[in-house]
């Protein structure tokens, strides 16, 4: 399989990728799928079946939500958080849905959007949805699943895209294959051995497979353009997060108290982790609160990466555009050897396979823009993940807020760790990337189901709901 950095790197709605975005995507592309087939106007009504994890959190996540937006016509990439409210709230009191925005069909949510307490054997996170004619019969069914980080499959394993995407983005491919093919971190570091490329430039060749150079930059500089913009929304919002917990945000008094108080920063050299923990708290705020995120890899860690990344250029001498380029390609290129052998999932393998991936592919990028060898990097990556094995997901409400919001502050501040300590080795180790992801992924395996993204387990049985 063949990934791409903007595979991983999306530009989406809170709160979740895998129980938002991906079902959002999912839900438009069996729209798409009625208007290639039966045709919209044979459609009277639908009914969307959520299957595992996306039944028991889905409603906190969101899923509801994305299944109405997506079935509608819209995109994560493209839709206005402002306009989702307003958007959802029309459909419910009218009790009608626009499929695709031109063919209205009768909507209730109690009706055509039924849990199941059960799973579909792909993976956890499975949906079905029903199309029937005006006669109750039904003419078209079809299984998605939403295996993390937005990624979405059908039934058959084959790989769903969000059709606008690729349009927005204006990729074009160049080439049968990838310049520099690796599934693995070995076969990563002997691409740059035997080249004496390092892992970003190896990734940004492989990415002329489906875009120009001048692409590759442009999209790398939105992402975290992206990124910048959520940081600053969170920084500035203030209030209650949604949801029954009514959680306070933070980031904006935090942001306040930092910024009035600059002389504390002499007082005290580790000040500056104060401003990385609010960098991700205000990422994952926004997230919660259903706004403008990056998928980095998923969105319930969508802050670490951002979160270092500011680290790099608010901290650190000589950053520059080049630099934020290094940084998201390195990153990108980690995340693809987890998408390929494991799993971002955090109803597949826990919150390992979410915040602890992002630590680890924010770690090998520090360490890269920091001067590091392919070596180092390969080091700092697994140092990240070898210290997060075992992290369940056990949301609070099956909100995307506790733990959540501060994991992803602590998985942030573990990346800059990380990074230090590889970049004073020398790149030698005993466990290497490989083998952290494979025992990741065996982890993931044994992980009762309670601890995984299902909140029957951990934090939210013990934690009583306010």
């Amino acid at each position: 399989m063949s990934v791409s950095v903007f595979d991983l790197f999306k530009i989406g709605i809170g709160p979740s990728s895998s129980h938002t975005v991906g079902p959002m995507i999912a839900a438009r592309q069996f729209s798409c799928h009625l208007q290639a087939t039966v045709g919209l106007a044979a459609v009277h009504h639908v009914v969307a079946e959520l299957f595992g994890s996306l039944s028991a959190t889905g409603i906190g996540h969101g899923t509801d939500t994305a299944v109405l937006l997506g079935l509608a016509g819209h995109e994560p990439d493209t839709i206005d958080p402002n306009q989702i409210a307003p958007t959802v709230a029309q459909i419910r009191s009218s009790q009608h849905l626009p499929l695709l925005g031109e063919h209205s069909i009768p909507w209730i949510d109690k009706d055509h959007l039924l849990l199941r307490r059960k799973s579909l054997p792909r993976h956890p996170n499975g949906l079905c949805f029903r199309a029937f004619d005006a006669q109750g019969q039904e003419i078209a069914v079809r299984e998605y699943y939403s295996i993390g980080g937005g990624f979405v499959v059908d039934e058959q394993g084959q790989r769903v895209t969000n059709p606008g995407a690729a349009a927005a983005s204006g990729s074009q491919g160049h080439g049968q294959g990838l310049l520099y093919p690796y599934s693995t971190g070995a076969e990563l570091l002997a691409q740059c051995r035997a080249t004496g490329l390092s892992m970003a430039q190896v990734t940004a060749a492989n990415e002329q497979h489906w875009h120009s150079a001048d692409e590759v930059h442009r999209q790398l500089l939105r992402i975290w353009q992206t990124m910048a913009g959520a940081v600053q929304r969170g920084c500035a919002a203030t209030g209650t997060l949604p949801g029954p917990m009514h959680v306070r945000r933070r980031a904006a008094e935090l942001h306040r108290n930092l910024s009035s108080h600059p002389e504390a920063a002499l007082r005290d050299p580790l000040s500056m982790l104060d401003w990385v923990n609010l960098y991700a708290m205000a990422v994952n705020e926004e997230n919660a609160a259903g706004g403008r995120v990056v998928t980095a890899p998923t969105n319930g860690a969508a802050g670490v990466i951002p979160a270092v990344l500011h680290y790099y250029v608010r901290f650190l001498p000589g950053a520059n555009d080049a630099g934020i380029a290094t940084f998201l390609l390195t990153a990108g290129a980690i995340g693809i050897i987890y998408k390929v052998n494991a799993s971002l999932s955090g109803a597949e393998v826990g919150c390992q396979g979410e915040v602890g991936v992002a630590c680890s592919m924010a770690a090998g990028a520090l360490a890269a823009v920091m001067g590091g060898t392919p070596e180092q990097v390969e080091n700092a990556a697994e140092i990240g993940m070898e210290h997060n094995l075992g992290m369940t997901c056990d949301p609070v409400g099956g909100q995307v807020q506790i733990p959540c919001i501060e994991r992803n502050a602590m998985g942030a501040i573990k990346a800059i760790n990380a990074a230090r300590m590889a970049l004073r080795g020398d790149g030698q180790h005993v466990v290497s990337l490989d083998k952290v992801i494979k025992t990741m992924m065996q982890t993931g395996a044994d992980m009762k189901s309670k601890y995984k993204e299902t909140s029957r387990g951990g934090l939210a049985v013990n934690v009583v709901e306010c």
